[in-house]
């Protein structure tokens, strides 16, 4: 049975951007949070390195700067780059203010080095800075009384009318397997990454791609989606799937070996293990591909055990429990899918181009990764766009649209008998297509034959989809295929090799592909669920 729900702000998401964002709004206006799962089950809280900001004597906003656009391979927003890092020292105080535990040397913070970065200035806790900000976060959000949060409800699709208003949204709760109708003043999508479209990744199995999914459909640009980053070094293990081993290893001196224990990343580039994390990924992927190697290793067994302990504790703990003591041995690790460049067009607010849709963090797509993500540059976008779309909202006066939204019909659809098999085979199908064709290493062939596959799939998702009973894993399903879409027509149109999007078609960058890629859905009228006019 369908119900209803009306906020000012909906929140789509409960990661570190969706969060941070509703306590600062909910200073003045009721928030709603919808997410998917449990609220911990997001990207934010498995981020282990931390929040990169020029806050020492040795760095400054500039130098930040620079890194960020030359790691971008120059097709960044400069503007957006430069407004979001003279916010990093006011977005770690926010932080801080509202309970994060940043580690500290006396009165002041510790900083890290990573990959592509000049200067030490990553701020961390431990080696699980996300999880201390999730926490924190989520501990002030239940606490105010304006933050409604509620779990395992996933979004299907915006509400709109004819000139893209988004109006709300409809919703699926996985408890009572009912739709929910959603009204809202605002609508903001926080609702992270795609990386789980591919076969091996270190995010949650909540990074479907969902809101890149719904806006695409919904009538939103859409930017840079060929540049799906390749964190460089995931440990390799048949119990362990996608426990990420942090860049701040190889920022404290550990170096990569093949499993002959002999270093290779000088063949590559001369900053070697600190060169951005495009260039390891291929390093690495190329030794594999190359030698038939199943991983390559990651050596810190240099350091003293005491320096292991006390600088990653989760890292030691998390190998020591597989039988790896990182103190005395090697890391196996592989490169697998980690971060979404690309996204939602947003300004550094998060304004969309459809009117009263917002979208924040790694969904949205500011111009400030361009081509490739500098290390960190993560949590700070996430938060500052926080930030920022908080103070958008906040200068708006968006009266409540009294009309109330059609209620969602399914009347005339069937249980899914066999949808648990079509979903498990498609779902392993099409993550295996985007890791062996549109993955680290491309060509022509290989994304046209990925375009040709996925078409199949496409058509048998949609058949179902329109005949069945709708489930959260079906949803997921039907987000990841028309995002995996977006991802290889993306591919299709860079017709060079930059950062992330390496084809070896066209080895080299071309001054005609010195911008965004942007893609629309042309369609008038996307299919959806028929809706009654109640």
């Amino acid at each position: 049975m369908s119900t209803r729900l009306n906020t000012e702000v909906l929140i789509v998401g409960s990661g570190i951007s969706g969060l941070l964002c509703a306590i600062e709004l909910a200073k003045s206006r009721k928030v709603l949070i919808l997410s998917k799962s449990h609220t911990d089950d997001c990207s934010t809280s498995w981020a282990q390195g931390g929040i990169a900001a020029a806050i020492n004597d040795q760095d400054d906003v500039k130098k930040h700067a620079e890194d960020t656009i030359l790691n971008g391979h120059y097709i960044c927003d400069n503007e957006s780059v430069l407004k979001i890092i003279k916010q990093g020292k006011d977005s770690i105080d926010l932080l801080i203010k509202y309970g994060v535990d940043f580690n500290k040397n006396g009165k002041n913070l510790k900083q890290t080095l990573e990959g592509g970065h000049s200067k030490r200035r990553i701020a961390y806790h431990n080696d699980n800075t996300g999880e201390e900000i999730h926490t924190s976060l989520l501990k002030k959000a239940k606490s105010n009384k304006n933050i409604t949060i509620k779990e395992n409800i996933m979004a299907i699709d915006l509400i709109g009318d004819k000139d893209k208003h988004c109006e709300g949204l409809y919703a699926y709760d996985d408890i009572s397997r009912s739709v929910i109708t959603v009204q809202a003043n605002i609508t903001i999508l926080a609702t992270g990454g795609a990386s789980k479209i591919y076969q091996y990744t270190t995010n949650p199995d909540t990074s479907t791609g969902d809101g890149v999914a719904l806006a695409y459909r919904f009538g939103c640009t859409i930017s840079n989606m060929e540049f799906i980053q390749f964190h460089p070094t995931c440990l390799y293990h048949s119990k362990e799937k996608s426990f990420l081993i942090s860049e701040s290893l190889r920022g404290e001196g550990a170096k990569l070996v093949n499993p002959d224990g002999e270093y290779f990343m000088n063949k590559y580039d001369i900053r070697g293990e600190l060169a951005p994390r495009d260039v390891v990924a291929r390093a690495i992927d190329i030794e594999m591909k190359n030698n038939s190697y199943k991983c390559v290793y990651l050596d810190i067994s240099f350091k003293s055990k005491g320096y292991i302990l006390k600088r990653f504790p989760n890292i030691y703990k998390k190998c020591l429990m597989l039988g790896i003591d990182i103190s005395k041995s090697t890391i196996p690790v592989v490169p697998a899918a980690h971060y979404t460049c690309g996204g939602i067009r947003t300004n550094v607010s998060g304004e969309t181009d459809c009117p009263n849709l917002f979208a924040i963090g790694e969904v949205a797509h500011t111009g400030l990764h361009g081509a490739n993500r500098l290390a960190s540059n993560s949590l700070l976008e996430c938060s500052v766009m926080a930030m920022e779309c908080s103070k958008m909202i906040n200068r708006k006066n968006i009266p409540l649209r009294e009309k109330a939204l059609p209620l969602w019909n399914d009347s005339y659809v069937t249980e899914g008998c066999d949808e648990n098999i079509l979903i498990s085979h498609n779902w392993a199908e099409l993550r295996k297509i985007m890791w062996n064709y549109v993955g680290i290493l491309r060509t022509d062939k290989m994304l046209n034959r990925a375009k040709e596959k996925l078409s199949v799939i496409n058509s048998e998702i949609n058949e179902f989809y329109h005949t069945h009973k709708i489930s959260k894993d079906l949803l997921e399903l039907r987000n990841i295929i028309d995002v995996a879409n977006i991802i290889t027509d993306a591919a299709i149109i860079r017709k060079e090799s930059r950062g992330l999007h390496y084809n070896k078609d066209y080895p080299v960058t071309k001054d005609e592909f010195n911008k965004p890629t942007e893609l629309k859905n042309t369609k008038k009228d996307f299919i959806m669920k028929l809706v009654s006019k109640a």
